[in-house]
């Protein structure tokens, strides 16, 4: 496996944990764009519905196999589950239930504040009335994704939540996503997939009701189609390709290595755009990991073809501004020297805080959502959260305190040349004062 190496001369030719930063992002091409391909689907879908769905489905999932119904039965959700080993059934229902917990404490409730004037201010949480979580497909079916999205948006109080995952060349859904959505109680499935699924979804068509908010991973073309209907759909951000930054102590032992080695590994999993990258001040502890990777992956023919990378830097100080500047999607501290740098971390989509504490956790049970903000949006944007469902809308009662405010509103009003607007503030002094 090829392994990009950064000494820590490197990092101080390159202009600091920054630049370092931006030359592991390119390490990773940007894709090719899709934005003329993608606003051509959009407006087919939009134009043409159901036919247009299904006949990009034909084109680019079911290889030119009719594709079934767009909607999948509710009947086939129940024999679906029934073809899944108990085992993970058990472990399907552990990773809903602890996502759920963690999703139900990051509700908002509604906040009154009382205003000096005299007029109050409801602060109230409203979800959204409909969502949607793409699955996407790859080597395998990801019910987790199905999990994340699903529970989180049902935790945000939203009630019609439907699901949608590209049929395979025999024009099915995996068994194992319907039986997972028969598990969280989802009633709308839809086979399709791609740029035309996210349009369908946006602007509906005779068989998808059309939906406020959209989240969930997928390819270039569903992020892109995601961007241009931004201004008709809610959705999470941009998911795209995996990425991970292991910061690791200069005393981590042999054993703490290896299981880094394993979790770089693991997220190489995620194939081909993934970006997985471990920083340390010692140069025996990254050479110690370059070797524990490159014995380990002999074994391990899932690992895809994701970039890898190891940083030597300085110090310990150097490897958190190498994680701000990077802005992990998936953050992981290892050794007691990184450990205690957790609470000075403040670019991360999810933190990982211990050598037990593996990234493959939070992928499926450990009660995060693995939704994660990608390519270093990590900077600005957060994990998917019931927030991502709700609107916060501003419920006012301004009763008594018309007067005061007016006095205070009518004057700027008039500076911005909206006459009418200071008029209709005032027009509520006048009343009072006739009560």
């Amino acid at each position: 496996m090829d392994i990009t190496r950064l000494q820590a001369g490197d990092v101080a030719r390159l202009g600091g944990p920054a630049a370092a930063a931006e030359r592991l992002r390119s390490l990773v091409p940007d894709g090719a764009s899709v934005e003329d391909e993608v606003r051509e689907i959009l407006r087919r879908v939009r134009s043409d519905g159901d036919g247009a769905v299904i006949d990009y489905t034909r084109r680019l999932d079911t290889g030119g196999r009719e594709p079934r119904e767009l909607r999948v039965a509710p009947e086939q959700l129940d024999e679906a589950i029934k073809l899944l080993p108990l085992e993970l059934v058990a472990g399907l229902q552990v990773a809903i239930a602890n996502v759920a917990l963690v999703a139900q404490a990051g509700s908002g409730e509604d906040a009154t504040v009382r205003l000096p004037q005299g007029q109050r201010v409801v602060l109230r949480e409203v979800p959204v009335r409909s969502a949607a979580v793409y699955v996407p497909s790859g080597r395998a079916p990801y019910p987790s994704t199905a999990i994340m999205g699903v529970v989180t948006a049902r935790s945000a109080g939203v009630i019609d939540v439907a699901v949608c995952a590209p049929p395979g060349a025999d024009a099915q859904i995996d068994p194992l996503i319907l039986g997972t959505c028969r598990l969280l109680g989802v009633e709308r499935v839809y086979r399709m997939g791609g740029a035309q699924a996210i349009a369908a979804l946006a602007y509906g068509t005779e068989t998808v009701a059309a939906v406020d908010v959209i989240v969930g991973p997928g390819n270039l073309y569903v992020q892109e189609a995601k961007h241009q209907l931004s201004r008709t759909v809610g959705i999470d951000g941009f998911a795209g390709p995996s990425d991970l930054l292991i910061l690791l102590a200069s005393d981590a032992g042999e054993r703490e290595i290896r299981l880094a080695a394993l979790d770089m590994l693991a997220q190489g999993e995620h194939g081909d755009g993934s970006l997985v990258a471990a920083a340390a001040p010692s140069p025996h502890v990254c050479d110690a990991l370059a070797a524990s990777l490159q014995a380990l992956v002999v074994e391990r023919p899932t690992v895809g073809e994701a970039a890898f990378a190891i940083v030597q830097v300085e110090a310990a100080r150097d490897a958190l501004a190498l994680a701000d500047a990077f802005g992990p999607e998936h953050l992981q501290l290892i050794g007691a020297e990184m450990e205690a740098l957790a609470p000075m971390v403040a670019s991360a989509g999810c933190l990982f805080v211990g050598a037990e504490s593996a990234t493959a956790f939070g992928d499926y049970v450990a009660g995060s959502n693995h939704i994660l903000p990608t390519g270093g949006a990590a900077r600005f944007a957060s994990t998917l959260s019931p927030r991502h469902f709700r609107r916060r809308m501003p419920e006012v009662r301004i009763g008594e305190g018309a007067d005061r405010l007016a006095a205070a509103g009518a004057p700027i009003a008039r500076a911005e040349g909206f006459d009418v607007h200071a008029e209709s503030m005032e027009a509520r002094v006048r009343e009072n004062q006739l009560q």
